[in-house]
């Protein structure tokens, strides 16, 4: 016990040394060093306990031929991994990203300190047996977990904890795929962290530490090997822009299928049927098309390099790949059934995120593309149509067409197509953006009114909680009180509002001062006159569930100054005023969006 003490003590003197000689922004500029420092290093654990795992299972197996085994390894891995959260971390792990929009959006800021190993090692699992997803998003989610908990360590402010949420996202992103502009994009464009002079530096911090740890340790050649083997032609810009059409219809498909499996599954209801579903769907994808196995970085590296045959390694149905015909028909199979491989994976216990998956849709939407056109004698290098698509499925996908320029050309050292590449995700993301407004990593939050966005005055509203904002000292009258006893609970109050409710706590109206004040002060008409016959309607009543945008808009509609709140079943819970929110409001953006001096 006094060892504890005094170890107590010895930290508490740490932090008050801190805050006397390390100002705080440089002491924030240290945080993110060893932020990125430690998240690189967590990028590089998961990528090799990955490959250790695949070796350990693949490394005998007959690839080439049909092999019963990947029957076995997926169900397994979804399985195991769907065990460890249940039994061991006792949390909801999946959707990491979603979970760190999630935290920002409610002003917690607070990733649980377990999501530093949970989601690791969850993924690791899933995505080693063979499970159809990436290893980005749970690394995002243990980055994340990592600045936030050092930042809490340190006992730093809210806005402090957001910053640090994003620096360890940020090295995340540049740690796994050696990408330290992309991991900075990354948290402006997916996160949707406001950037300020104050924050900018933390980030590229992280982030570039974060990649040259990660340059040092594994060496500084890019991810995927890709040499450029005929330079950009503009002629080719129409076909550019097609591509990016395709890909961003391609990835509404993808989402609408995902969010309608999700919800599939939930339905569901215990971990097991989830997972003898999720099993048995993954399971038989994975042995039709083994190409699906894992995250498929192999089979994206063999396309960048004009080589398909690992697609069709192993699939009972590779005699398709002999006809040129025969091969487009394989590909488009592959587009359409990797997000039921993807969504089972997840949904029947496993952890992985859509960051390679929509990598590896992009290269196979790419080279299907251009290999359709060469069919009909329009030439179209295939390996550079491969590298966009994968920048154009990434930006629609995600809604992040800037992160996904910078880290397909940061991945693949493609840096001479950077023209095309800012086109295609161009096109991609505004094809998208017609068909649906959130990404599918914030749709989730946006259902149901808890996403912040760039839009400030919308940001803040998101922030606000009605419950923060109900007053409860508007005293209320029966509904079948008489004038006499309605004056008696006017001389109480100093409000000159009094909502009328009858026995069961329903509101039925309101009362207002000024509506009786020339009967009020004449006690023979106290008997006369009931509350059914002087009371009036609100202009409008709020709803508990309502948005906070919805509110604001009723309250301009209404002219009102104070509208009523009930519950879902009509039952009075108080008053909600415009001052009242204008005051919490100007409060949430002093607090989250101002800039340090």
């Amino acid at each position: 016990m006094s060892k504890r003490k005094n170890d107590k003590s010895w930290f508490d003197s740490l932090l008050i040394w801190r805050e006397k000689h390390i100002r705080e922004r440089y002491f924030i500029l240290m945080l993110s060093f060893v932020t990125g420092i430690a998240t690189a290093i967590a990028a590089l654990i998961l990528k090799e306990i990955i490959h250790l795992i695949q070796h350990f299972l693949t490394g005998h197996a007959m690839i080439s031929g049909m092999n019963f085994l990947f029957l076995i390894y997926p169900a397994a891995g979804i399985l195991l991994a769907g065990l460890l959260v249940k039994y061991i971390v006792r949390d909801d792990i999946s959707h990491g990203v979603t979970k760190i929009l999630y935290a920002i959006s409610q002003r917690k800021s607070r990733i649980k300190l377990h999501n530093i190993w949970s989601s690791l090692t969850a993924s690791s699992i899933t995505i080693g047996f063979g499970g159809s997803v990436g290893a980005e998003a749970p690394i995002v989610l243990t980055g994340s977990a990592i600045g936030s908990n050092l930042g809490r360590m340190f006992k730093m402010e809210h806005k402090t904890l957001m910053l640090m949420v994003g620096c360890g996202a940020a090295g995340a992103i540049a740690g796994i795929f050696k990408a330290p502009v992309a991991g900075l994009l990354f948290t402006i464009e997916v996160l949707m962290l406001d950037l300020t002079a104050t924050s900018v530096l933390p980030l590229l911090t992280a982030s570039i530490t974060a990649a040259t740890v990660t340059f040092i340790l594994t060496g500084t050649e890019a991810m995927f090997k890709f040499q450029q083997t005929e330079s950009f032609a503009m002629t080719r810009i129409p076909y550019v822009l097609g591509l990016g059409i395709a890909c961003g219809l391609i990835s509404l498909y993808f989402t609408h299928v995902s969010i309608w499996i999700e919800k599939i599954f939930r339905k569901l209801g215990t971990f097991w049927k989830k997972f003898f579903l999720g099993a048995i769907i993954l399971s038989i994808l994975i042995f039709l098309f083994p190409a699906l196995y894992g995250e498929g970085y192999n089979i994206i590296g063999g396309l960048l390099t004009n080589n398909y045959d690992s697609l069709l390694y192993g699939s009972p149905l590779k005699n398709l790949g002999s006809s040129a015909f025969g091969l487009i028909i394989f590909f488009i199979i592959i587009i359409l059934i990797k997000v039921f491989a993807t969504s089972a994976t997840n949904g029947g216990g496993g952890c992985g995120g859509i960051f390679a998956p929509s990598l590896y849709l992009g290269s196979i939407v790419g080279f299907t593309f251009s290999y359709a056109f060469g069919m009909a004698g329009i030439h179209l290098p295939v390996e550079n149509f491969a590298l966009m698509g994968m920048a154009g499925m990434m930006s629609a996908i995600m809604h992040a067409p800037l992160t996904a320029v910078f880290l397909i050309a940061e991945l693949t050292g493609g840096f001479d197509l950077f023209l095309p590449l800012m086109i295609v995700t161009l096109s991609a993301y505004i094809t998208i953006l017609t068909f649906d407004r959130y990404s599918l990593y914030s749709s989730r939050l946006a259902q149901k009114g808890k996403l912040l966005t760039h839009h400030k005055d919308r940001a803040v509203l998101t922030l606000l909680n009605i419950n923060e904002v109900i007053e409860k000292d508007f005293l209320s009258v029966n509904l079948n009180n008489n004038l006499g006893e309605v004056v008696n609970t006017i001389t109480k109050s100093n409000r000159n509002v009094f909502p009328v409710t009858d026995d069961s706590n329903i509101l039925r109206g309101i009362v207002l001062i000024d509506d009786i004040r020339n009967i009020m002060f004449r006690p023979e008409l106290y008997e006369r006159f009931k509350v059914k016959q002087f009371m009036v309607s609100p202009p409008a009543k709020i709803s508990v569930t309502m948005k906070m945008e919805k509110i604001m808009q009723t309250f301009d509609d209404t002219k009102a100054w104070n509208l009523p709140v009930i519950d879902e079943q009509g039952h009075y819970l108080g008053f909600v005023s415009k001052s009242k929110i204008f005051n919490a409001y100007r409060e949430i953006l002093v607090e989250n969006f101002s800039e340090d001096e």
